[in-house]
């Protein structure tokens, strides 16, 4: 009978290996994943993947506004992720949520900056009661 790896053991290995450029790495993990009978852990096992790199200084972050960020906006995003995690890589998935009326929603591994204008406008409401 083998040991059943842990989640933390399992993003360490496949963060280095995306680091290394392994460019199968997607199809180990499904393999892996598929084989131990593991694959409902698979966005827990992706957010510590994401974890295990921000330990070596490349970030993935996800960033949702009402519509495309402009190239200046982008850089102002990246600039801010940079000095908020020290990370020397910053890599941005951005996506346009129709539902937002402005501003920007930035989720990191482990933080979320709500920075939309919903949220202030809610603060605001929630201050005056």
């Amino acid at each position: 009978m083998s040991q059943r790896l842990s989640r933390r053991k399992i993003a360490a290995y496949y963060a280095s290996e995306l680091l290394a450029g392994n460019k199968d790495v997607a199809k180990q993990l499904a393999a892996y994943l598929v084989d131990t009978r593991r694959v409902r852990e698979i966005e827990l096992i992706v957010r510590d993947i994401e974890a295990a790199l921000l330990e070596h200084g490349v970030l993935l972050a996800d960033v949702a506004s009402s519509r495309s960020l402009s190239a200046q906006a982008t850089k102002e995003v990246q600039t801010y992720l940079q000095s908020a995690t020290k990370a020397k890589t910053i890599h941005l998935r951005e996506s346009v949520d129709a539902t937002l009326l402005g501003g920007v929603r930035i989720s990191t591994p482990g933080n979320e900056l709500d920075a939309t204008l919903r949220h202030r406008l809610n603060q605001l409401k929630a201050s005056k009661i």
